[in-house]
């Protein structure tokens, strides 16, 4: 059966691959009307989160993120099988890195490097830091349940010299590497909601007291890691910039338990404010709260 899946839908995802941008954004607006008017794929969730997150603002300003927030949820969908034929040149110019020169500082300390970033704008373009990079990246991923699907994203992904790992597998390739003193790059998502069983901190994000992961900043002590968050911005369809913003560029261990996890939650919230249609609004972020 997953093998069927994935033969019915390869085709489909290639062909969409292989669209110039105009047509591919023509197509997004009927996903977009389909998803939004007709499906109303996770709407109760995502106007829940949206009013949980933004109290301040009126029924209709809201109203009108949430619209935005499907047009580029199908963009950002179209954008990823795109993905799987794009050039380097074409991602080069769509996803821009604009103060690489921070990176490289911390890579010249000697230390690896934990990349903290969000669900928000372009996540999925992010891997094409790698062209940009003297360390080896490694992604941190869940596995996907069907193994051809879960083969696909890996070999899209080593298009930007990038490696997968499975998030049960981190710690292990983290521990190699530190003994090894092979200097990496790993890229964490770190704004999802953690189980309770696994919670060891709330905070407050959007001004909901909430459970937050902390594995970003525990694994930064732990294997004597830098800490950087990475912000993206969406300038206009299909174009992304993003910055870097240092959390700990000396030792991690200095920091107070959780510092650095309320601080990228600061910066998380920072760009949500300034463009709350870009944040990934269907995750149940708040399903736990105080």
């Amino acid at each position: 059966m997953q093998l069927l899946l994935y033969i019915l839908i390869y085709p489909i995802i290639w062909v969409i691959s292989i669209l110039p941008f105009p047509v591919l954004y023509v197509l997004s607006d009927f996903i977009f009307f389909l998803v939004y008017r007709i499906i109303k794929y996770r709407k109760k969730v995502v106007r829940s989160n949206i009013a949980l997150a933004l109290p301040h603002l009126s029924d209709n300003e809201r109203k009108e993120i949430e619209r935005k927030f499907y047009v580029h949820l199908c963009d950002m969908f179209l954008e990823m099988a795109k993905t799987l034929s794009i050039s380097r040149k074409e991602i080069e110019k769509r996803y821009v890195f604009k103060n690489m020169e921070v990176y490289h500082e911390l890579e010249k300390k000697e230390k690896s490097i934990a990349l903290l970033c969000a669900h928000y704008a372009s996540y999925e373009w992010a891997v094409s830091l790698n062209y940009h990079i003297n360390f080896v990246g490694y992604g941190v991923y869940k596995q996907l349940a069907n193994p051809y699907f879960d083969k696909l994203v890996r070999r899209i992904r080593s298009k930007f010299e990038s490696q997968l790992i499975d998030s049960k597998e981190t710690i292990p390739t983290m521990a190699t590497n530190f003994r090894s003193k092979k200097f990496s790059l790993y890229g964490l998502v770190s704004d999802q909601s953690p189980k309770l069983s696994a919670t060891h901190h709330w905070q407050k994000f959007m001004g909901i007291e909430v459970p937050v992961h902390t594995g970003g900043e525990m694994l930064a002590k732990k294997y004597d890691m830098n800490v950087i968050f990475l912000k993206t911005k969406k300038i206009k369809r299909g174009f992304y910039e993003a910055s870097f913003e240092v959390l700990s560029d000396g030792n991690a261990k200095d920091f107070p338990n959780y510092q650095i996890t309320d601080n990228f939650l600061k910066l998380v919230e920072e760009q949500i404010y300034e463009a709350p249609e870009y944040y990934l609004w269907t995750h149940k972020r708040w399903k736990h709260m105080r």
